[in-house]
C-alpha cells in the first residue's frame, strides 16, 4: 500500500477517523480492524498512487516546455502521448476520489463498532399428547374444484 505517499485527502480522513494516516495503517493490520477502514485505506493507496503518476506526467511536461530548453528537442508525439496519459490519470484520480468520497458518507460511524448479532432460537412450549391420531389420508390437501 502507498502509505508514505500523501494523497488529498488524507486531511478528510484525519478528520474523519480522528488519527493520522499512518496510524489507520497500523489499525487496518490488526484482527479486529473494521472492512470499512481497510477499504477506506486501500482506496486511498490508489488514489495516492495515481496522484504521484498525475505529478510525475506534469512535471515531466513542465520540463519539456521549459523555455530555456532547445526547441529542436520538442516532440509533438511525446506531448501527445503525455496528454492521453495524464487524461487517463486525472480520470483515475477523480474516480477515486469519488468512490473514497462516497464510502466516507455511507460508512457506519468510526465509533460504532459492528456488533454481533444476537438470535435467540424460539423453543415450542405445546406438548403434543401422545394419543394423538394420527392425521387422515388427505387431511389438508386442497379440494378439486368444481365448475
Amino acid at each position: 500500500m502507498s502509505r508514505d505517499r500523501a494523497s488529498t485527502m488524507d486531511d478528510e480522513l484525519q478528520e474523519v477517523f480522528g488519527a493520522p494516516v499512518s496510524e489507520l495503517y497500523e489499525a487496518a493490520v490488526g484482527h479486529d480492524a473494521s472492512a470499512a477502514l481497510t477499504r477506506v485505506l486501500e482506496l486511498r493507496s490508489f488514489l495516492a498512487l495515481t496522484e504521484e503518476q498525475v505529478a510525475r506526467v506534469r512535471d515531466r511536461v513542465h520540463a519539456d516546455m521549459d523555455p530555456n530548453r532547445d526547441m529542436g528537442e520538442l516532440s509533438a508525439d511525446q506531448l501527445r502521448f503525455d496528454a492521453q496519459w495524464l487524461e487517463a490519470a486525472l480520470e483515475a484520480r477523480d474516480g477515486y476520489r469519488a468512490a473514497l468520497g462516497e464510502l466516507l458518507r455511507t460508512m457506519p460511524p468510526p465509533a460504532q463498532q459492528a456488533r454481533p448479532v444476537r438470535t435467540t432460537q424460539l423453543k415450542t412450549t405445546a406438548a403434543v399428547p401422545s394419543s394423538a391420531a394420527p392425521a387422515p389420508p388427505g387431511a389438508g390437501a386442497a379440494r378439486a374444484r368444481r365448475p
